[in-house]
């Protein structure tokens, strides 16, 4: 019964689609960068990947999983989803937007589905591991499995 209030948006959405994953909770109480997370938990800088929402020029919002270590390259994700141009979304817009605070955001059960990219070398690897969907929680799962629950496709999208 203890492990019920671990479940998050993102988990129960993994569990209802039959998707394999686990997940480990590290201490954190503010937002932390992706490169911090993955050295408290020992895991490998490659395999951790960041979730960012972007704004496109007429308005869509767009959702890219990128290798924390890597910056996302507006010109290449705009072409990967079809804009003319991308902007980050504001910061003070996350919440609202996706349901998710800044360091626990996934592309995993946002508040509207929006499309999603994921880092093409991602679709290459057993294993990536994710935001849980709240400060404090890593997600372990296959890309091909983070691809199929958030209908993403793989691109070239990093500098």
């Amino acid at each position: 019964m203890g492990k019920k209030e671990l479940k998050t948006n993102a988990m129960r959405i993994l569990d209802r689609e039959k998707v394999s994953y686990t997940y480990q909770t590290y201490e954190c109480i503010e937002f932390t960068d992706g490169i911090h997370v993955a050295d408290q938990l020992g895991l490998p800088h490659e395999q951790v990947f960041k979730t960012l929402v972007t704004i496109g020029k007429t308005g869509g919002h767009y959702v890219f999983v990128i290798p924390i270590a890597r910056e996302i390259d507006l010109k290449k994700a705009a072409r990967a989803v079809h804009e003319k141009s991308l902007e980050m979304l504001p910061l003070k817009e996350l919440t609202k937007v996706t349901g998710y605070v800044r360091g626990g955001c996934t592309s995993i059960g946002m508040k509207k589905p929006f499309p999603t990219v994921i880092q093409r070398e991602a679709q290459e690897m057993e294993w990536i591991y994710i935001s849980g969907g709240k400060l404090g929680m890593q997600l372990r799962l296959s890309p091909l499995d983070l691809k199929k629950v958030t209908s993403a496709e793989f691109a070239d999208v990093t500098v």
